[in-house]
């Protein structure tokens, strides 16, 4: 086995024979199969209990076989999480240099060729199956029949392939017949593995499908109970009579006999047995107590996964979907940030140690997350303020509104010029008639109400609608409280920046032109 003398971050040195051969490849016999028993089937409290407590105690195989049963069970859960995974996955990659000088530039132009090649997108969609299960983990294929150490493709492996060490819970382990109790210590610069972090302690305790894991178990009662009301919903009781001379066999032609009145509403029996029809309890409100709770537990998840329930439970109107997105920004953010410092540690750092000389910094990658821009407010802004001399660069306004630069000889939209007539009669007017212009205090008061209008609209109709959904002030007083703290803000407080910014440029104008 070749040695080389790099070493990963934690000083163990990498076996260079290793990274082209498939260390985590899954086997037809041994401790590494694809085929698993189902869990979900029949989960009562106490299975529940003792899967959650063996997991925490270091075997998790049957709570990732949950986790992934429940995705594949449960509609909301597989839709709220997806949301959240592909709101990560769907987030573009950058990479930048260390520095301007043309090392750095190099190694990071060779980073970001392998980040825009399909592989790398596939690798981004497949690590955040971390955020349900708590871990995931891509074996890097490396191909070396060229000069450099390239990635062939980034294979996924099944989380139940892998434990946590017995002794801290945090060192993942490969199940592997070498050792059958604590599993082999991963291959240096071999594995990506993705530790979101969206709680503190344990990484197999951080895993969205433990949050969830109670509410789909109570979810799937209640839509067994549901079933089960909605299968007799309206049907009356049946009540079979036989006298006291009757056997077991004409006990069991009348009970025969009910039952197909239920279904196939026929049935014969002797003259000497009868069939009473009683009218079933009128239970108002029964059905919609199935889907009340259904819905109820669909809401708690949301708040789980994606951090609101507006988007995914109460409607989606235009108001709504101002005041959350799919997936609470600060949650996405964070999730973003988590998958930049993995794929910087266990890619970038490996991908550059294998093929540079050491000693330099390396290339940083991002997964970017855009931030939302008011381009109205921003043109009404620029339109007030530049003709008061603020400068500002054309290029970064164009990349604000995503506008490419023009091409040399392009026509472009702007200003038409003032013929010379025009403007000498106009310097002849301005020489001879003193300009009229407005009272700044004014001005800048109907800047900022017009800037403002938007935010303070959005921020009404939301309270507007929700006054609209609730039945009395006490509960609207509560739904308030509940919900104030998502409104977003953001913009009525960058419009009150604006025109407070304009207000004192301005108010500097005008001092100036009094002297």
């Amino acid at each position: 086995m070749t040695q080389s003398r790099i070493v990963d971050q934690h000083g163990r040195p990498v076996q260079l024979d290793q990274l082209t051969e498939e260390l985590a490849a899954p086997r037809l016999t041994g401790v590494r199969q694809v085929w698993h028993s189902s869990v979900a089937s029949g989960l009562t409290p106490q299975r529940l209990s003792n899967i959650l407590q063996a997991a925490a105690e270091g075997n998790a195989h049957d709570y990732l076989t949950l986790a992934e049963e429940m995705e594949e069970r449960d509609l909301h859960y597989a839709s709220v999480l997806g949301t959240r995974k592909l709101a990560v996955a769907g987030l573009n990659i950058r990479v930048e240099a260390a520095s301007d000088e043309a090392e750095d530039v190099r190694r990071a132009d060779a980073v970001r060729e392998v980040v825009e090649s399909a592989e790398f997108g596939e690798l981004q969609s497949e690590t955040v199956d971390a955020l349900g299960k708590g871990f995931s983990v891509s074996e890097i294929i490396w191909d070396r029949s060229g000069k450099t150490w390239m990635p062939d493709r980034f294979e996924t492996r099944d989380q139940r392939f892998f434990q946590f060490d017995r002794e801290t819970g945090r060192e993942l382990r490969l199940l592997d017949e070498a050792d059958m109790v604590n599993g082999v210590a991963l291959a240096p610069y071999k594995f990506i593995v993705h530790l979101p972090r969206i709680r503190s302690g344990l990484p197999i305790r951080g895993g969205l499908a433990r949050l969830a894991a109670v509410a789909y178990m109570c979810k799937a009662w209640t839509w067994k109970d549901w079933m089960g009301f909605a299968d007799i919903y309206g049907i009356p009781m049946r009540i079979g009579r036989y006298g006291p001379n009757a056997s077991k066999d004409d006990i069991g032609i009348l009970l025969s006999a009910v039952a197909n009145l239920g279904s196939d509403a026929a049935a014969v029996i002797p003259d000497s047995m009868r069939i009473d029809f009683q009218n079933a309890a009128n239970v108002a409100g029964a059905g919609d107590f199935f889907k009340g709770l259904a819905e109820w537990w669909d809401k708690q998840v949301s708040k789980a996964v994606v951090g609101q329930t507006m988007s995914a439970d109460d409607g989606a109107s235009l108001a709504q979907a101002k005041v959350h997105n799919e997936v609470r920004l600060d949650l996405l953010e964070a999730d973003a940030k988590a998958l930049s410092n993995t794929l910087n540690r266990q890619f970038v750092r490996p991908f550059c140690d294998l093929n540079f000389a050491p000693g330099r910094r390396y290339p940083k990658l991002i997964v970017d997350v855009p931030q939302p821009e008011n381009i109205e407010l921003l043109i009404k802004a620029l339109k007030d303020l530049v003709p008061l001399g603020l400068e500002v660069e054309q290029s970064v306004i164009l990349d604000k509104l995503n506008l490419p630069s023009p091409a040399e000889g392009a026509k472009v939209l702007g200003k038409p010029a003032a013929t010379p007539a025009i403007a000498t009669a106009a310097n002849r007017e301005q020489s001879t008639k003193q300009v009229d212009i407005k009272d700044v205090v004014d001005n800048q008061v109907k800047t900022l109400e017009a800037s403002a209008a938007a935010p303070l609209g959005d921020m009404v109709e939301a309270i507007r609608e929700l006054l609209d959904s609730v039945n009395s002030l006490e509960e609207f007083r509560d739904r308030l409280i509940e919900v104030y703290p998502d409104m977003n803000a953001n913009q009525l407080a960058d419009a009150m920046a604006d025109g407070l910014a304009a207000a004192s440029l301005a108010g500097r104008y005008d001092v100036l032109r009094g002297l």
